[in-house]
């Protein structure tokens, strides 16, 4: 079975094809074709939805013709459309559906509308060493720049959302802080950096709700500690922001660890899934991995590649395969305050 997966929930244009299996619950990516408005975002420190929405109807049919002829396939090899219909920003979303629609209607293809967040999750499903060593029940986290969410996965198509942010999301909170240390856009990757050469212990800030007995999120007061922080400091040199930004990054995975583990415990998983842009971040994967082994808990956990962490085509593919529900592209609409049922 070959899907065609798009993606235009943000400021990303992206088209894949992959394989999946139906037989074993294999899928192989094919083609993944991304083009991305960043550059332009980050001259202004940020993602304008016009700009983004207007690149995009640039972009989005040139995406899906380089995906088909680097997949070797033509539209008639193509089993079934896949898309993103929320959440998201409103202009992107609907050059990403009125597209879907249209090819639906014109190829005569069935139409498989996926929710973005489900989609970052199935990012994991698409490596099939990767796809054989999830059990569920399984428990996702969600870590983007506008959500942190955690989600219980009783199976496919069974999925209870637990907890998420309050105010700022765990990205979200990168990015801001990232502007106060005058780093580069996207502030998560930038942080990411400059945190190799810093000592996270320099700097003690807040855990927000670290202790809670649910499993919501706060990053908000933690970007106004650093901000408070960085007010006192007279001149930001390398070592200071360096030492600021492996704080910053520690407190974060502490909450992201913490809350995530103990969800771990009281469902009682049996694999952990990753997932979204910060999920890219080397130094959350590690300090996962050597908890849950210093803990001797009996979880596998999963982590996407790089590529399929940021958002992406193939990732909504694949949640529309395992998650396969068609709809007539005339009932379809863009949806951007989407959430989980």
């Amino acid at each position: 079975m070959r899907i065609l997966g798009i993606e235009t929930s943000c400021d990303e244009t992206a088209a894949a094809v992959i394989e999946a299996n139906p037989h074993d619950k294999t899928v192989k990516l094919v083609t993944n074709v991304i083009a991305s408005s960043l550059p332009m975002h980050a001259k202004t420190g940020g993602i304008i939805p016009e700009t983004a929405a207007r690149a995009q109807i640039q972009y989005i049919l040139p995406v899906i013709k380089q995906a088909l002829k680097e997949s070797i396939l033509t539209h008639n090899d193509i089993d079934t459309i896949a898309i993103t219909y929320g959440p998201g920003l409103i202009g992107s979303l609907l050059v990403g559906v009125e597209t879907a629609k249209t090819l639906s209607y014109i190829w005569k293809k069935p139409l498989v509308p996926v929710n973005h967040l489900i989609g970052h999750i199935y990012a994991n499903f698409i490596d099939s060493k990767l796809n054989a060593d999830i059990e569920f029940p399984a428990l996702a986290l969600i870590v983007s720049g506008g959500h942190t969410d955690l989600v219980l996965l009783k199976d496919h198509g069974k999925i209870k959302w637990l907890g998420g942010t309050r105010d700022d999301a765990a990205g979200e909170a990168f990015d801001k802080i990232g502007r106060l240390l005058n780093l580069s856009y996207p502030g998560g990757p930038a942080i990411e950096k400059a945190a190799e050469l810093g000592n996270p212990k320099v700097f003690n800030f807040p855990r927000p709700l670290i202790g809670s007995d649910d499993f919501d999120f706060s990053f908000s007061g933690l970007k106004t500690a650093v901000f408070r922080e960085v007010k006192t400091i007279k001149k930001l040199n390398n070592e200071i922001i360096a030492d600021l930004s492996a704080s910053i990054q520690q407190a974060i995975i502490d909450v992201l660890i913490k809350k995530t583990l103990k969800a771990s415990e009281k469902y009682n998983i049996k694999s952990l899934l990753l997932s979204g842009g910060v999920a890219a971040n080397q130094k959350i994967k590690e300090e996962f991995a050597l908890k849950i082994e210093k803990l001797k808990l009996k979880i596998s956990l999963s982590v996407p590649p790089k590529n399929l962490c940021t958002d992406n085509g193939a990732m909504i593919a694949a949640a529309a395969f395992f998650n396969y529900k068609e709809i007539s592209w005339k009932k379809l609409t863009a949806n951007p305050e989407l959430y989980f049922d």
